[in-house]
């Protein structure tokens, strides 16, 4: 019998949750041991490369716990989306067309006979990146605050893939808010760079990378004259790159801009130059689904945690390790509106046409999401009815954007609110969308029309 491949995404998702909640439940992996459910919503956590955690990862995990961690966290934000999703395709017989298609629209390739050696070239940027931001911090950071080498280099691995993958695991207690850590702002720093790298989405980098190649060969070509002036030059920078970049962008400059304004009262009293410009930097980029925090969460102004909450529900780009809404159905959702005001009968944008399909795609998610963010406020309210309403809005709109940031409720969840948060992070990681494709027939053909009539909206 042949599975829908959005069926083979959730399984391969939910096997590594169950794997990792048998590994971290292991006497070795932790210092007194955990329960089941703390066990499971950790490993759902880290799977879904969320970050939320019920026990502390300083304390609560031996360094091989800590290892599993990471390992999971690697899985969940590239191996799970890089070969996973295309699992499914290939699960039908080999490399068909239609696998090396979906492959080359989702890699952003031109030439289907390059996609092997495209996704091979992500995986290898992928390690690199990771190891190289890894040798920065363990520069960068005091050896002073650590033991020995060995931990100061574990260190520095795990919060570089950590913050790649956007998953905002820490092995700190207080995350990068420690004593020690919160002045590190040259590490702050490039972990926000990194962020902001696994966040924009492979698609996006494939675009770049092509488009410094272009221009490698252009000035070479101009020194060797090997080759004329006159000769069309594709477009590198689709649609799809140009939303992606310019929502980002204008996201990061709103974030950065607004946490600037309302927290020079709180996070950042007594801060100037330098380290006042990260820690707002750092602010506007760790919503955006990274989790880490540099500052103590319960002391944001109420303004700012209603931006975080837009923030994270925007979350990251398509095809990213990253999670929440995505800046491209966000952005759609807006030109929309935009060209409905300006009484268009459909959404343009950089001299080309959205097509309707995506438009109609990116309402359906984006009333999902609030259908599944209304209904975890209502029953984790319902299970702690003694929690705040703003912290469990926010550590709903956390868990479903796959955040990892919190107003410190996390631990004082029931276990009923658990499995319900647990829930929502995997929801939020696969895609409430893929949810219905995989257990909703898909209609094959639509042989009929109805007469058609307007319905009154205002």
């Amino acid at each position: 019998m042949s599975l829908h491949p959005a069926l083979i995404f959730i399984l391969s998702f939910s096997l590594l949750i169950a794997v990792g909640t048998l590994l971290l439940k292991l006497p070795n992996a932790t210092v007194q041991g955990i329960t089941w459910i703390d066990a499971f919503f950790t490993a759902t956590s880290a799977v879904c490369v969320t970050g939320l955690i019920v026990v502390d990862t300083a304390t609560a995990f031996t360094g091989f716990g800590q290892t599993i961690l990471l390992i999971l966290f690697q899985l969940g934000g590239l191996g799970i989306m890089t070969f996973t999703s295309f699992f499914g395709f290939f699960f039908k017989g080999g490399q068909s067309l239609q696998s090396q298609l979906f492959l080359k629209d989702y890699i952003n390739e031109d030439n289907i006979g390059k996609v092997g050696s495209t996704l091979i070239k992500i995986i290898l940027f992928t390690v690199i990146f990771e190891l190289l931001v890894g040798l920065f911090i363990y520069f960068l950071i005091d050896a002073r605050l650590f033991d020995n080498n060995f931990e100061r280099l574990f260190f520095s691995l795990f919060h570089s893939i950590s913050a790649f993958c956007n998953a905002g695991f820490s092995t700190l207690t207080n995350g990068l808010y420690e004593v020690g850590f919160r002045t590190s702002y040259h590490v702050h720093l490039v972990l926000a760079l990194s962020i902001i790298v696994g966040g924009i989405g492979f698609p996006v980098m494939v675009s770049f990378a092509q488009m410094a190649k272009r221009i490698s060969n252009n000035w070479y070509k101009v020194f060797t004259r090997k080759d004329s002036f006159y000769h069309h030059t594709p477009r590198v920078f689709n649609i799809n790159t140009r939303i992606t970049t310019t929502t980002t962008g204008i996201l990061l400059i709103v974030g950065f801009a607004t946490y600037w304004i309302f927290e020079q009262n709180n996070t950042l009293a007594g801060l100037d130059g330098y380290p006042k410009f990260v820690t707002a930097f750092f602010g506007s980029v760790t919503p955006r689904t990274a989790g880490f925090n540099t500052v103590d969460m319960t002391q944001l102004a109420v303004p700012t945690v209603l931006i975080y909450l837009v923030l994270m529900w925007i979350g990251a780009s398509p095809g990213s390790t990253g999670g929440g809404l995505k800046t491209n159905t966000f952005a759609v959702a807006i030109l929309n509106a935009i060209s409905f005001a300006k009484g268009k009968d459909r959404v343009e944008v950089f001299k080309r046409q959205i097509d309707p399909e995506t438009v109609r795609k990116a309402f359906a998610v984006i009333l999902l999401s609030f259908i599944v963010i209304g209904l975890g406020v209502f029953l984790v309210l319902f299970f702690n009815p003694e929690l705040a309403m703003l912290d469990v809005a926010f550590e709903v709109f956390s868990a479903f954007s796959t955040v990892g940031l919190s107003l410190g409720i996390t631990a004082k969840l029931t276990t009923a609110s658990k499995i319900v948060v647990s829930i929502i992070m995997f929801l939020g990681r696969v895609g409430t969308l893929t949810i219905l494709v995989a257990f909703i027939r898909k209609t094959r053909s639509l042989r009929y029309k109805y007469p058609q009539e307007a319905v009154f909206i205002s």
